[in-house]
């Protein structure tokens, strides 16, 4: 039990130390002022997706960039996501919407849609969004500004997140936590080691002409985690690639309520960890059952940096991250029991190949 507890402080402060290395780094897309001509194709993969994708398109329509062409692919919805974006199009020259290809067996659906939008794009830049988001004036000059002083072939952002449902604040500021707790997400781009990989499919942003020499998405065709694994890709073939957070210029409703919220991150929660079920499982005995054990056996006088280091590190993440850090503090034990059971549930989906996602099952190769 000595060791264990030992073993969770030491975790503890090396997570601690990371949250502090990111805090003080502050790897957020600085706005740029300077203005480009370059024509960026937006790429959207959707299925099903008609309750939010007229907010994003008119949010592109009203962003200050204009030379752009926005390509949406329908993903065989169910709904009428197809009709509205044909109707928006009409009505706005630079959109389009095409039909998506029946899905291959081979390939995951989002990256069979990537994939086929990358075919038909023809801007200097690929930009890839989700459906569900809404983008800020000034984006598409700050990414393109990034890219071009630091010679990257891919920029990714960690969106900002909405989260208007009691469930969402239990569960989506997670994502920020794992990421900003256990990676320093400057070192995507100042190491040349693929292990500091970090990238979020909801905003990727390509250098064309390099994309269309490699070809990531294909690459990566059966992957759960295709934004990750693409950065991999980006860096072992000797391009740069970084990933930053959003800085408010990128916002995202990922789910409405805690079931869909559960679903979604225990589809490829497991993934993140390399479909590992020992390191996750280890992770979290350290994160969750450690501080439980502490708070047993300890006093309240040695309770005292394990509490500190924990309080601070949810208030540096929220403050980067753009959340409340108050109600995070106040929602800490709950989201760590949430997290808990999103891991079993990813570990379960995993070990009985049930992980389905807009109606299709998941069957990573």
């Amino acid at each position: 039990m000595t060791i264990f507890i030992y073993a969770t402080l030491i975790f503890l402060v090396i997570r601690f130390s990371v949250t502090v290395f990111n805090f003080l780094s502050n790897p957020k897309l600085s706005r740029a002022f300077k203005y480009y001509q370059d024509k960026v194709s937006i790429l959207i993969p959707a299925r099903n997706e008609s309750e939010n994708i007229i907010q994003l398109l008119q949010s592109i329509k009203e962003q200050d960039y204009t030379n752009y062409e926005v390509l949406v692919l329908d993903d065989n919805s169910s709904d009428n996501t197809f009709e509205l974006v044909q109707l928006f199009s009409k009505e706005n020259q630079q959109f389009k919407v095409v039909k998506g290809k029946a899905l291959p067996a081979d390939w995951l659906g989002k990256n069979y849609a990537c994939h086929q939008l990358s075919e038909i794009a023809t801007g200097k830049y690929f930009l890839f969004l989700d459906a569900d988001e809404v983008i800020k004036r000034g984006l598409i000059n700050s990414l393109i500004f990034r890219m071009e002083t630091e010679n990257l072939s891919l920029l990714s952002l960690f969106t900002n997140q909405i989260t208007l449902s009691f469930g969402e604040q239990l569960t989506v500021p997670l994502m920020h936590f794992i990421l900003l707790n256990l990676l320093p997400l400057r070192l995507v781009k100042l190491s040349k080691n693929p292990a500091f990989a970090a990238a979020s499919g909801q905003c990727m942003f390509f250098n064309a002409s390099n994309y269309r020499e490699r070809l990531w998405h294909q690459h990566v065709k059966h992957k759960v985690v295709e934004d990750v694994e693409i950065m991999k890709l980006v860096k072992n073939d000797g391009f740069k690639g970084e990933a930053l957070l959003a800085n408010g210029l990128i916002y995202c409703r990922m789910y409405k309520n805690i079931n869909e919220s559960v679903n979604g991150f225990s589809k490829n929660l497991l993934a993140g960890f390399g479909n590992n079920i020992i390191i996750l499982l280890l992770y979290q005995l350290l994160v969750i059952v450690g501080p439980v054990v502490l708070a047993v056996n300890f006093n309240i006088s040695l309770l005292i940096l394990p509490i500190t280091l924990i309080v601070l590190s949810r208030v540096m993440i929220s403050f980067l991250s753009g959340q409340s850090a108050m109600l995070n503090l106040i929602l800490h034990p709950l989201q760590m029991l949430l997290f808990l059971l999103i891991s079993i549930v990813s570990i379960k989906k995993y070990l009985f190949k049930t992980g389905t996602w807009k109606g299709r099952l998941i069957k990573p190769i």
